[in-house]
């Protein structure tokens, strides 16, 4: 669901594949049958950008935690259970690592029932771990943080590890790119600091527009970004003192060179900007895990959490601005990165993951 959980995918197998390992990334949605896959994402996307107290709805249901007996995904997530055993056989697989809820769900089942016969580490990638994430039968969890290893111990009985976000190595380094987005930022808006508005790559986000107006209003250069909906991209292109790009390729550049992101789900936008050291604002966050994983990257002071307009103008102004505050949410957005992921799962090299 979304590009958070194909872009953790895509770098772990490109990690792998450089130290000489096999590596395939498989979408579990696709491995469902009859199109169910399909319908399932079209129908949470359509949610989250039309509908949100459906999803609200939905995840006070299924994901948020509780007892046991509330319903649970894996009636789904078994239909898979056939092509993924098939798949692990075939292509010889040492160890699977869902970084997707149903998967981890998928994975635990087959593991306890002894139907998949190779390990499967568990990467969660949410700051905020959901029910749906956990199943004893899986063999390792690996945490962004401290807090959300602790919920999982707590949880279930299974071996359970901190290694932080999953983040390409480019968000580390310096951005050859920046400067031609400073650039194009002070032809746009010149001595405006840039603040970069992100809805995903869904373009899912609440009265993105509006925001970008009281930016623009208060001497910011919003930069909004829509992701793949070019309807939402259409409808802010000619939004006054707001730069809204195409779908951009150049995240490290962009991060590298604006002042603060300002977030509304605490995904892989979010850890790209702190690698960046681009101070995080949390507004107006999606509902269910998104708004319970604004505020828990907030709580590790990682972030900072806007409640209304107000609150947002008084952080951005912080955060734009150099100084004591400023690198204290840097320093403590980079402390997450505390380990490799993947070399805590990946057996001699040769071998092969899925």
């Amino acid at each position: 669901m979304g590009a958070g959980h194909d872009t953790v995918a895509g770098e772990l197998a490109r990690r792998a594949r450089e130290q000489g390992h096999d590596a395939q990334v498989v979408d579990l949605l696709r491995l469902l049958p009859h199109g169910l896959g399909a319908g399932l994402r079209l129908f949470y996307q359509a949610s989250v950008r039309h509908f949100p107290w459906v999803y609200a709805g939905l995840y006070r249901a299924l994901l948020r935690p509780g007892p046991r007996y509330r319903p649970s995904g894996l009636p789904l997530a078994r239909l898979a259970g056939g092509r993924l055993t098939d798949l692990a056989d075939r292509t010889g697989a040492d160890v699977v690592v869902p970084v997707f809820h149903l998967a981890a769900q998928l994975t635990g089942h087959l593991r306890a029932r002894e139907r998949l016969r190779v390990p499967s580490a568990v990467l969660v990638i949410d700051f905020a771990v959901h029910r749906q994430w956990l199943h004893p039968g899986n063999d390792l969890y690996l945490c962004l943080t401290d807090d959300a290893a602790r919920d999982v111990a707590r949880a279930i009985a299974v071996l359970v590890e901190t290694t932080g976000p999953v983040v390409a190595p480019d968000f580390f380094a310096p951005a050859p790119g920046a400067a031609a987005w400073t650039r194009r930022f002070e032809r746009h808006a010149p001595g405006h600091p840039p603040v970069v508005l992100s809805a995903g790559a869904w373009g899912a986000a609440y009265d993105l527009d509006g925001t970008a107006r009281l930016l623009a209003s208060e001497g910011f250069l919003p930069v909004v970004l829509c992701g793949r909906n070019e309807r939402l991209r259409a409808r802010l292109a000619g939004l006054p003192g707001a730069l809204v790009p195409d779908w951009v390729t150049d995240m490290p550049g962009l991060l590298r060179a604006a002042r603060v992101l300002v977030d509304n789900a605490a995904g892989q936008t979010a850890v790209q900007a702190l690698a960046c050291g681009l101070p995080v604002v949390g507004y107006r966050p999606l509902p269910g895990h998104g708004a319970e994983g604004v505020r828990r990257m907030a709580a590790l002071g990682a972030s900072e959490i806007a409640t209304d307009s107000a609150g947002l103008l008084r952080a951005l102004r912080r955060l734009s601005a150099d100084g004591a505050h400023r690198d204290r949410r840097v320093a403590r957005g980079r402390e997450l990165f505390r380990g490799d992921a993947l070399a805590r799962v990946t057996a001699p090299a040769g071998t092969s993951a899925v």
